[in-house]
């Protein structure tokens, strides 16, 4: 017998060749680098620029009722450092600017940060923005990169570095003349396209920026290293990082920032291993709005950090309304497959997904009441003990989502999301084999209809097959099948048997039948007897609905009848009649 061997690929025709490696454009090559045995404990520095870089990356710029509302949002969610736009750009910029100071938005805590180019002009006009502030970062950038020193700019390396010196001593010269004791000041500076520019040149503008700035311990600077084009795996932006922190002075003063792009699609990896290589301080935008692809996540980023028990030191407890306020300002919607946040990313529909989500809640269900007999309260007991969930990295609740949403059956569902659907929003807990019978039953209908089905699509499917008639608050569903239940009467004829006095509809004609047996159940099949039907117990469980006097009953029971295996469901107040209302049911499935 051949065994099977895919095919080899074949050239795809592209034109390859005309790219040059990244490798073969830089020195990177670190080989004492130390970042990959390090671990990320704690949380960085967070600056969202979704006000300024965000912005900008709108078809439609956001309003300034929009801007506000995103900058509120950031305050309440703990950000300590926001960068809200380029006054110097547009008056759009400086007036909002000017409107967060004058509506004394801005508390105390946190700090502004205002983005400009190294031209005297723009230097000016950024820095009258800031008047009033509490506390104020102007944020200087040049690019220099060798492209665009030869062919953007025509500037030589020397020129391009005074570029960067003359804008530091231009910024300080303007603070000092319009800024009041009132405002703490702060300076970044940005080697634009950093992951482009020569390590060494790089070095060479930082320190030549630090000697005009003049960094001690309570001085600080902040030298924000850009992937402002993603080129490289991350791990070659790490070795960029870790270098630059070996190599510059005043490291004890300097605060090291990220600002990561998402060009390749590794903008979070790349922003993790930079942590790793000694950054301190991360730059992007919720959701990873931003130019082209966009800027690092940071909700990604945080709740990564989470799901490693780290505390994010942002507050991330209400997703969705995180989602909804970024998406009415900006416009733009997050997509359903977005980690974390995204409309689908606590939901499974394969059927071997959904039953190891469902035993696995199960499983820490008992965990947590194990935890509550020792002695602590419920909340208490849930973060006592250790999340493990199959195929959920956090908990849903932990940023506001519901279980419900976990499981969702579609044509791919088998019986654990079947089951985990009816038990988290009926509360009805089937036994397993009544979860393979029934999942078969919605498997044919999302073969013949499609799509997927909602719990409450779910529970219609399941009432309509399984409760001869309206057996619940809210159903209102025809009765069905030969027998109705219509009324019983249980008495005792010594220690054992159990005498039965019955009414059913049989075909709406009434019957009185009274049967005697082993307990109430094999009295009412005697009695069923009477009418010509032959039905055996196979299986049997219970459960109660709800707490309380006046909590339902849910009663399974697979029957053999007429030589045809197949269960019955009943509901009742009366835990005796949901179990002959279960009979029933399976008898009318086998005669219909």
């Amino acid at each position: 017998m051949r065994t099977a061997r895919p095919a080899p690929q074949q050239p795809s025709g592209m034109p390859f060749g005309k790219y040059v490696p990244f490798l073969d454009t830089l020195t990177t090559d670190l080989p004492d680098r130390t970042w990959p045995s390090r671990r990320i404990t704690h949380a960085p520095r967070w600056l969202s620029t979704d006000l300024r870089d965000g912005n900008q990356s709108l078809i439609e710029p956001m309003a300034p009722a929009a801007k506000r509302a995103l900058f509120d949002l950031l305050v309440s969610m703990g950000f300590k450092e926001i960068e809200v736009g380029f006054p110097a750009a547009s008056q759009t910029d400086f007036d909002f600017v000017r409107s967060l100071v004058e509506d004394g938005a801005v508390p105390e805590d946190v700090t502004i940060s205002v983005l400009t180019q190294s031209r005297g002009d723009l230097i000016d006009r950024t820095l009258d923005a800031c008047v009033g502030l509490p506390r104020a970062t102007v944020h200087l950038y040049n690019a220099l990169a060798p492209l665009f020193r030869d062919v953007v700019f025509r500037m030589s390396r020397d020129d391009v570095r005074e570029l960067a010196v003359d804008g530091t001593r231009q910024v300080i010269a303007r603070a000092e003349k319009v800024l009041t004791e009132d405002t703490i000041f702060g300076f970044e500076y940005s080697p634009e396209i950093f992951v482009d520019t020569e390590r060494e040149y790089a070095l060479e503008v930082c320190e030549a920026v630090m000697g005009v700035w003049q960094p001690e311990t309570d001085r600080e600077i902040i030298l924000n290293l850009p992937a402002t084009v993603e080129r490289a795996t991350p791990n070659v932006y790490a070795d960029q990082i870790e270098w630059m922190s070996r190599n510059l002075s005043h490291r004890e003063a300097v605060c090291l920032s990220l600002h990561t792009h998402n060009d390749r699609g590794s903008g979070v990896a790349a922003t993790e291993l930079g942590l790793l290589a000694g950054a301190d301080r991360v730059e992007g935008c919720l959701f990873g709005h931003g130019e082209r692809t966009g800027n690092v996540d940071l909700v990604t980023l945080a709740l990564n950090l989470f799901s490693q028990g780290i505390d994010p030191m942002l507050d991330l407890s209400d997703i969705d309304e995180i989602r909804r306020t970024v998406e009415r300002s900006t416009q733009m919607d997050v997509p359903p497959r977005t980690p974390y946040v995204g409309e689908l990313v606590y939901t499974s529909f394969s059927g071997s997904h959904q039953d190891a989500i469902k035993k696995g809640f199960l499983a820490r269900a008992k965990q947590v009441e194990d935890a509550k007999a020792q002695g602590m309260d419920a909340q208490e007991a849930e973060n006592a003990v250790p999340w493990s969930m199959p195929y959920l990295p956090i908990d849903p609740h932990d940023v506001g989502r519901s279980y419900e949403a976990v499981v969702r059956v579609n044509s791919q569902s088998g019986k654990g999301g079947v089951s985990y659907l009816l038990k988290h929003s009926r509360n009805l807990d089937l036994p397993r084999r009544l979860q393979i019978e029934f999942s078969r039953i919605v498997q044919r209908h999302t073969d013949t209809y499609g799509g997927e089905v909602s719990s409450d699509k779910m529970w219609t499917i399941f009432a309509d097959e399984y409760l001869p008639a309206a057996a619940a608050p809210g159903a209102e569903l025809p009765a069905w099948g030969r027998f109705e239940l219509k009324a019983a009467t249980l008495t005792s004829s010594g220690e054992e048997d159990s005498v039965l006095t019955v009414t059913i509809a049989d075909g709406g004609r009434r019957q009185l039948l009274t049967a005697s047996g082993n307990g109430p159940l094999d009295a009412f099949v005697t009695a069923l007897e009477q009418t010509g039907v032959e039905v055996r117990i196979l299986d049997y469980a219970e459960h109660a609905l709800s707490q309380g006097r006046d909590a339902s009953a849910a009663s399974y029971v697979e029957c053999e009848v007429n030589g045809q295996v197949l269960w019955g469901v009943g509901i009742d107040p009366s835990i005796t009649t949901s179990s002959f209302k279960a009979v029933i049911s399976a008898v009318n499935r086998a005669l219909r």
